[in-house]
């Protein structure tokens, strides 16, 4: 018997769901070839090649009526092993050609334990797996689960290997649970980005331009402005000098940085040009700032030396994982590197990290998670210095304990040239990604022989911090798209205020006061359409434009508007004069007004 690994109740629950799923799919497939059903984080999977007879969602109420029968048999879930010819022997018996190739892989890779294969029977299914399981189908609780969907996936996720078909499950610890789940998700697909950002017109992604490469369109391209120049304002007050530098360089840049050849798979492809030389879009900024400071001689005096560019970038991510905005392959990142003395490292450290507090304060983005990425001394893709990893490791672990800042650690999660802070955000349904860094380095100075002049007239090497607390343009907005439900506060909202004439009278008062606003950099539009007054009303809120000024026969008369706020019910009249300095005021401080605890700034 083979030991089984420590892991909770509701792993153990799932990874059963997945066996009893593929028992019930046999009854009503028999000749049904097994790929993988491992539990995932929302229940589990099975996946399978059904040859000329697939399964289609109109199965998904019969598997599920024979899933409860199985459950309700109690049958015993008993584990055992077997050698690489007893496995190939009764896998071959019942034509499982994928379990087959799967048995030679683990032994021949010296993944078997002892060359035994782990086995799992309940019932008449046997499959290979290593476990662990219920004691019995029994122990499943009611209502814990349902079938999900069915989707394609490739065998070994290759898509040069056979299409096979995935059936989904859902399986949480209790009903509550999944009911719980579902209603999150469903709020998710309401809020998913790419929807928003469709329906909206934020950004599109075009076939002849290509997958993972966002155009933005004029409404989107206002968030991201309006984001970098907050960012632009920030940094200006703290010290930071913009450079701006190229999207591609020849290839020694990236040998010299270390990136090539280790970086090469996630780069896309070198071009070749006449004088013989290699170019690549460049995949991070941080090479190309280095060169920027070793443009001139420094002095201990020129530290810290902080530059910031938002600069674009060009990753290969592979087709299968590209999502929207999230995941790309052109992307325009809120990078910067401070170049420092050693004893400057703790403060310039903690300087970031109270910028990247105040960013996400501010931006009321509560659900995120920090984590301390290590170093493995036992892989080869880190510096090998572990003096410096062991020294650095404890200044960031440090600096996150003094700011009572609550961390996981992750060894081997790293920068190859130095530790990171990774701040984790989870979307609705908990789904995290990473969204900023923090990294120390220790090393690069000495790769692009970077040095200043000390005090004692020697030369030392620099430390580096590389930082990007807003991310990417294009992660950053697809976080904030779902976070608000595109419901974005005056000052990052495209259209700021929608003004509604009820009458045709009014239309010239209309558009003095869009000139006004327009005047004073607060972007206003009239709708001069001719639907009702109450379509007009909807229109502006399934727009989410936040402000909607009603100018009718009074307003005009007494030079005042009628504000309307979306998603609040209240109405205020006020002078014009005083509802343009408000809306002046929440543009310029950047008030987060798509919140229901904040009330307008009048006065």
């Amino acid at each position: 018997m083979s030991p089984e690994p420590l892991v909770d109740q509701l792993y153990r629950l799932r990874h059963s769901l997945a066996h009893i799923l593929a028992q019930a799919v046999l009854q009503i497939r028999p000749q049904a070839q097994l790929g993988f059903g491992p539990p995932v984080d929302t229940g589990f999977y099975y996946d399978f090649d059904f040859g000329d007879e697939p399964v289609t969602a109109d199965d998904l109420k019969d598997l599920t009526k024979r899933m409860q029968k199985i459950i309700k048999e109690k049958q015993p879930f008993e584990n055992g092993t077997k050698s690489l010819d007893e496995a190939v022997e009764l896998l071959e018996a019942g034509r499982q050609t994928y379990k087959v190739e799967y048995a030679r892989e683990l032994v021949d890779t010296g993944k078997a334990a002892d060359g035994q294969l782990g086995f799992y029977q309940n019932g008449p299914f046997v499959d290979m797996c290593e476990g662990p399981h219920l004691e019995h189908t029994g122990q499943v609780p009611k209502a814990s689960f349902s079938l999900d969907n069915i989707a394609g996936s490739y065998w070994r996720g290759d898509e040069k290997n056979p299409m096979l078909t995935r059936i989904y499950g859902l399986c949480f610890e209790s009903p509550d649970a999944l009911k719980d789940y579902k209603a999150r998700r469903e709020l998710a697909r309401q809020r998913d980005h790419r929807k928003l950002g469709r329906e909206l017109h934020l950004y599109t992604i075009d076939e002849e331009v290509g997958v993972g490469l966002p155009l933005w369109l004029p409404k989107g391209t206002v968030i991201r402005d309006s984001l970098e120049q907050w960012a632009r304002e920030e940094e200006f007050k703290a010290g930071y000098q913009r450079v701006s530098t190229p999207c591609i360089t020849r290839s020694q840049l990236f040998y010299r940085s270390g990136h090539l050849p280790y970086f090469a798979e996630d780069m896309f492809p070198p071009m070749k040009l006449d004088d013989g030389d290699e170019y690549y879009l460049r995949p991070m900024n941080c090479p190309h700032h280095h060169k920027v400071y070793a443009s001139e001689s420094r002095s201990y005096r020129d530290l810290p030396l902080r530059l910031a560019e938002y600069g674009d970038d060009f990753r290969y991510e592979r087709h299968g994982s590209l999502s929207g905005l999230l995941r790309v392959r052109a992307m325009c990142m809120n990078d910067a590197h401070i170049y420092c003395e050693n004893d400057q490292v703790e403060g310039e450290f903690n300087a970031v990290m109270n910028m990247y507090r105040m960013y996400y304060s501010h931006l009321r983005i509560g659900d995120f998670r920090v984590r301390l990425s290590l170093h493995d001394e036992s892989k080869d893709k880190f510096v090998d210095n572990e003096p410096e990893w062991q020294r650095s490791e404890v200044i960031v672990r440090d600096i996150l304990k003094n700011n009572n800042i609550d961390f996981d650690e992750a060894p081997g999660e790293a920068a190859f040239y130095g530790p990171k802070i990774d701040i984790q955000l989870a979307n609705i349904l908990g789904r995290e990604e990473t969204v900023s860094t923090c990294q120390l380095d220790f090393a690069v100075a000495e790769r692009f022989d970077l040095t200043y002049v000390d005090r004692d007239g020697s030369d030392q090497r620099p430390y580096i911090i590389h930082r990007a607390p807003l991310s990417t343009h294009e992660r950053i907005v697809s976080f904030l798209i779902e976070s608000y439900g595109a419901a974005f506060p005056t000052w990052l909202a495209p259209l700021q205020v929608q003004l509604i004439p009820v009458a045709d009278h009014v239309q010239e008062y209309a558009e003095e006061i869009k000139d006004l606003l327009v005047q004073n950099l607060i972007r206003a539009d009239i709708d001069d359409s001719n639907d009702s007054f109450n379509k007009k009303i909807r229109k502006a809120v399934t727009s989410k434009t936040p402000n909607m000024w009603i100018l009718g026969g009074r307003e005009l008369e007494e030079r005042s508007i009628t504000w309307r706020r979306y998603a609040v019910q209240e109405q205020e009249t006020m002078a014009l004069d005083t509802a343009v300095d408000t809306v002046k005021r929440m543009n310029a401080e950047r008030i987060m007004d798509n919140f229901d605890d904040v009330s307008l700034p009048v006065g």
